[in-house]
Order: C-alpha cells, then sequence, then structure tokens
C-alpha cells in the first residue's frame, strides 16, 4: 500500500473509536517527503505564472513526470504573487512578511512550512524562522492551526466563521498531512482534523479558493487562479 493512502485506514479507524465521523467531508493526502517527491511551484519555465492546477499538470508531464497530488499552497496577492516568504529551489523569490494587518494572513502566529535540502519537512511560527541555506522550498500563511500539538486558542469552537479550507501538518514521524475541506468548516474544527490525525504542528493555507488534485481518490480538480502550488509527482513509468 502506497503510504500516501495508510491515512485513510488511521482516519476510518478514529472514526469507529467515535472520534472523526465526518471523513466525506475531506480529501486527506499523506506524504514521506524522504521517499516521495514534494515540490512548491509558481511559474513555468517561461515565467509564466502557473495559476492553475492544470497547467501544473502540464508542466510536470512535460518533465516526464506523473502529477500524484496538489493543491494551493498559500495565499497570494492581486497579481498572483506570494503573499509573505517563497522560495523555490533555494531562491528567495519573496521576502519573508512581519508585519501586522487584516485578514486570516496576519492572525497570530503565522507559519513557515518548508522543505530542506535533505527534504526534512518543518513548520515554525513566523517569529521564529531564521532563514538558512539548506531550506529547499518555503512558503508562508496564516494562522498556525496547530502548534505543539494543540488548537490554536483563538479558535472558537462554535464559531460561524466558516468556510472551504485547505493546509498542512507536520506528523511526529516527520511525514506530512495535507488537507482540505470538501465543506464549509471554521477554523477550530479545521485544526482539530489535523490534531486527531495526530499532528504535532499545522498550517493554514488559503480559503475558498482552495482546489485539490488526488486522482487515485477520484478527487480531481484541475482549476484555480493561485500564486504557490504545492505538488507531489513521480517518474513516469
Amino acid at each position: 500500500m502506497r503510504i500516501s493512502l495508510m491515512i485513510l485506514c488511521f482516519y476510518s479507524m478514529l472514526c469507529c473509536n467515535g472520534k472523526l465521523k465526518n471523513e466525506d467531508d475531506f480529501v486527506i493526502f499523506k506524504v514521506n517527503p524522504k521517499l516521495e517527491n514534494v515540490s512548491l511551484y509558481w511559474k513555468d519555465d517561461d515565467g509564466t505564472i502557473l495559476k492553475s492546477i492544470k497547467n501544473l499538470k502540464n508542466k510536470v508531464e512535460q518533465d516526464n513526470k506523473r502529477l500524484i497530488f496538489a493543491m494551493n499552497g498559500g495565499m497570494f496577492e492581486m497579481n498572483n504573487s506570494p503573499k509573505g516568504l517563497y522560495i523555490e529551489n533555494f531562491k528567495i523569490l519573496n521576502k519573508l512578511d512581519t508585519l501586522s494587518g487584516k485578514g486570516n494572513f496576519y492572525l497570530n502566529p503565522n507559519g513557515v512550512f518548508y522543505l530542506t535540502k535533505n527534504n526534512d519537512a518543518e513548520l515554525i511560527e513566523t517569529k521564529a524562522f531564521k532563514y538558512h541555506s539548506n531550506i529547499k522550498y518555503a512558503t508562508q500563511s496564516g494562522p498556525m492551526l496547530l502548534f505543539n500539538g494543540e488548537i490554536n486558542p483563538i479558535f472558537q469552537e462554535n464559531s460561524q466563521n466558516v468556510n472551504v479550507r485547505n493546509g498542512v501538518g507536520i506528523l511526529k514521524d516527520g511525514n506530512i498531512v495535507f488537507i482540505m475541506s470538501k465543506k464549509e468548516v471554521n477554523f477550530y474544527n479545521f485544526a482539530s482534523i489535523f490534531k486527531e490525525l495526530g499532528c504535532i504542528k499545522a498550517l493554514y493555507l488559503d480559503g475558498f479558493v482552495s482546489r485539490t488534485y488526488y486522482p487515485d481518490k477520484k478527487w480531481i480538480q484541475k482549476d484555480g487562479d493561485f500564486g504557490v502550488m504545492i505538488g507531489v509527482t513521480e517518474l513516469k513509468k
């Protein structure tokens, strides 16, 4: 069984134990970055912003790869440039945003998801982030959903602030969990999914614009008008 499918079995066990009861309301993908190729994308080889999962799929196929999974990877400006820090192939293409402002991006604590040269995945609060040259990919967003295994205390369990949402979490073993809600959900309940799956840290990526491509589970959304996207690929056989 592919490691990326193992999470579904674990998720079913949780449901049977009376915890998670709405499996069909979420797209869940687990990946071991040490074994599978996780990358961040923004522009095509000619400098054109990819924007959609369809264009991302075309790009990786031109590189003789198959797109296994993809989702939008953080908030972006009106011109589809990344909101906050963006690192791709060890190059800083957009600087860290440590300002204050309105909107979800600036809810505390803001955070950075990154992958190193050795394919270690990490999630850290923006205020604690320190750049080092072995960071291969990074994207900034906010707010943090979980830190130290606990739900962000600013979230309210009965909040009526609901939306489609997507995010990324890190498990104790270092594996990554990507989740998108198929239906509208508040921050507290969205963070709860990451916690119950065993994540110690999780970061909100974006809201109603979110799209996910996961053909093995027959969830195929190839549209979008994004900045950064996250893709998991394998070489074509």
